[in-house]
């Protein structure tokens, strides 16, 4: 692992960024300890399929409907 203090992090950002992106984890010190470390971001792809759940959830026919009065109460006080 790559180590660099903050100045130089500060001055070579960019460069930083870019080897990070390419895989490489970097440490940031300060004073020669460790402050932080700067990894690639890994976006996981989540592959979803359409009616996993059909049949295991049922929606309710007055779902959407107005809620009675008594309980609209609660959320205005």
């Amino acid at each position: 692992m790559k180590s660099v203090n903050i100045h130089d992090a500060k001055t070579s950002f960019s460069k930083l960024v870019e080897a990070a992106a390419n895989g490489e984890e970097i440490l940031i010190a300060k004073a020669g300890k460790p402050q932080a470390i700067l990894v690639p971001f890994n976006k996981k792809h989540v592959i979803r399929h359409k009616g996993l759940l059909k049949g295991k959830m049922k929606i309710a026919e007055n779902f959407d409907s107005p809620l009675p009065d008594e309980l609209l109460k609660q959320f205005i006080k």
